[in-house]
């Protein structure tokens, strides 16, 4: 069997670099090669023989993809073949094939009379090994929550709430429940401080499948560059625990560790 390796996702930056997605999608060739790979795996000789540019010209448009994390690379022995990552492009596929769909109505009066604005968002993603139908009740089911997350968790009515170890009280409502792929929510937390009405977070989980799990990726909406890193910081905890615990959590009969209380670390 030949060996066979994944390329990571970009995951330096805590906010996506919206403008390497932008320009990576202005290119009509770099579009045609996402399509083209959208369903299967492409080796990038394969590629290249659908276009009449240089092959060196084809490996510089899988690069801008690769790094815009618009595109996967598998090693297979010495062959490396692309796929497009779904998950980052859905709801765009079909501008991908008709160029037309990207033209914007400059002249449309309507515009005027409504307000639009433009915010970050922090992406934090795992791979754990429980299917994708056992991943989603994992956030769904408040006893499988509960033991992954090592603290009682509450879901009533699609409110959720818990209280971490060191005292931080989160609580939120699940605004769109789509198993087994999408939970969208709203969510805030009580730290000392009551929050301000109306300041809820709102953030996006989706779970796609892999042959051998799940993976788990989160869009979580943020203001700022302070808010951006602790964010990262949360989901990174909540993502982490969900790797090392979702298996034996998910397993009803197999006793799990309740986290002990511990005192708030001050940075």
């Amino acid at each position: 069997m030949p060996n066979k390796s994944q390329s990571p996702r970009p995951r330096d930056d805590p906010v996506r670099d919206i403008q390497k997605v932008l320009t990576a999608l202005t290119s009509p060739i770099r579009r045609e090669i996402l399509d083209l790979i959208w369903d299967q795996e492409r080796s990038a000789g394969e590629i290249a023989a659908v276009f009449p540019v240089t092959k060196p010209t084809i490996s510089q448009h899988l690069a801008v993809l690769l790094d815009a994390g618009l595109a996967t690379r598998t090693a297979v022995g010495t062959s490396r073949r692309y796929r497009a990552r779904q998950e980052a492009l859905r709801g765009l596929r079909g501008a991908l094939s008709n160029p037309g769909k990207w033209t914007n109505a400059g002249d449309a009066p309507e515009r005027s009379l409504s307000d639009t604005r433009v915010v970050p968002a922090v992406i934090a993603s795992t791979d754990v090994p429980t299917s994708q139908d056992v991943t989603f009740t994992a956030f769904t089911d408040p006893a499988v929550y509960s033991r992954w997350l090592g603290v009682p968790v509450t879901i009533q009515d699609g409110r959720f709430a818990c209280t971490l170890e060191w005292g931080t009280t989160v609580r939120g409502q699940y605004e769109v429940v789509r198993p087994p792929e999408l939970i969208a929510m709203s969510w805030d937390f009580d730290d000392g401080n009551v929050p301000v009405p109306g300041a809820e977070l709102t953030g996006y989980l989706r779970v796609s499948p892999l042959p051998d799990g799940a993976h788990v990726e989160v869009h979580q909406l943020v203001d700022s560059t302070a808010q951006a890193r602790f964010m990262r910081a949360a989901w990174a905890l909540v993502l982490g625990r969900l790797k090392a615990g979702v298996v034996r959590a998910s397993d009803l009969g197999a006793e799990v560790p309740v986290r002990p209380d511990r005192p708030k670390r001050y940075d």
